[in-house]
């Protein structure tokens, strides 16, 4: 049985939960055809795999965190995907400083990665609220 607050603890929650499933696997493919415009140097190659790698790591660690077997793991998670979304921030700021890869994508991808970072940053406190308030329970 799933935890209360995973992806699928309601009708409600289902939707949303879609819903980013489809906003990150947005996002990830967006970064993707962001780093394949960025420049063939070295650092242009570093940026573009670890930006990659993150992007990625958004969408995919969010599917798995909506298949969790218990609240834990999913807040566990969820943790993780929040870890990605800052890192994949703090990638497209270095490209935005460096003025590096397509300037028309860079503004989305920027606003997206705040939000996303935002958006995680809430459901892991609100998750780990719940969490600890398991455990209180007797």
């Amino acid at each position: 049985m799933r935890g209360r607050g995973s992806c699928t603890a309601s009708a409600r929650m289902d939707k949303k939960a879609e819903d980013l499933k489809v906003r990150t696997k947005r996002f990830a493919i967006a970064v993707l055809d962001f780093a394949d415009t960025l420049p063939r140097t070295p650092s242009g190659d570093a940026v573009a795999r670890q930006l990659a790698r993150s992007g990625l790591g958004v969408a995919g660690n969010y599917r798995g965190s909506c298949r969790a077997r218990s609240h834990t793991e999913f807040t566990a998670r969820l943790g993780v995907v929040l870890e990605e979304a800052d890192e994949s921030q703090l990638w497209l700021e270095i490209c935005d400083d460096r003025k590096m890869g397509d300037a028309k994508q860079r503004p989305w991808l920027l606003d997206e990665s705040g939000q996303l970072r935002a958006i995680f940053s809430k459901g892991c406190t609100t998750a780990r609220i719940r969490e600890y308030g398991k455990r209180d329970r007797p």
